[in-house]
């Protein structure tokens, strides 16, 4: 968020009424010393730029490369992720759960919009809307089929709803071909979407 408005007066006009709603409670807030214009942007910088999907891609690449971490990831997926540096609030108690041939795992969060800050960063626009928040239930495979994701009719597909308790974090197949790679081009294959379940990770020769 830039913060320039404070002090000139920019035409506003191709912002939307929520982004302009958003600007003026802001300069409100700035104006009356409730917050910090530094301090936001460099949280939204955390979370966008710094975080993102990064930790995420880096859990699941540790994971498909090191058996004992990922037995460890299944069994206590907080202390798992914990032990890499990635803890924060919106990640106090984590689940992992991983996709195989026979159950292909996505996440919803049919209240509200509870999801991994510290492993995903900020989520999507369309995690927190009401039709991925009820359809996601209701017709799965429909709704991962507009993501572009077609699995065999023989997969089941389980949904898991994130609650302010509990969080979870998809842990996709490995692509084939990937065996030789190192953890950090491991990494790079991991997709938010795969992490969300919304998605497949990204095939090897991708990066080639």
């Amino acid at each position: 968020m830039g913060h320039e408005h404070h002090h000139d007066h920019d035409d506003h006009s191709h912002l939307s009424d929520i982004e302009l709603r958003v600007r003026a409670l802001e300069s409100i807030l700035v104006e009356k010393g409730y917050v910090d214009p530094a301090a936001i942007d460099a949280l939204v910088e955390t979370y966008e730029v710094k975080v993102g999907p990064r930790n995420g891609a880096k859990v699941v690449a540790k994971a498909w490369a090191d058996p004992a971490y990922r037995e460890w990831l299944r069994a206590d997926a907080t202390a798992a992720i914990a032990s890499l540096g990635f803890v924060g609030r919106q990640g106090e108690h984590m689940v992992a759960v991983e996709n195989t041939l026979d159950q292909h795992n996505m996440v919803v969060c049919t209240l509200c919009s509870c999801y991994p800050w510290p492993v995903l960063g900020l989520p999507p626009v369309w995690y927190k809307s009401a039709p991925y928040r009820s359809r996601a239930v209701l017709d799965p495979r429909g709704v991962l089929a507009e993501f572009g994701v077609h699995l065999p009719q023989t997969t089941r597909i389980r949904v898991w709803d994130s609650t302010a308790e509990v969080r979870y974090l998809v842990i996709p197949m490995r692509p084939e071909g990937s065996e030789s790679m190192s953890e950090e081009a491991l990494a790079e294959l991991v997709t938010r979407d795969s992490m969300i379940g919304t998605g497949l990770a990204r095939r090897a020769e991708a990066i080639r």
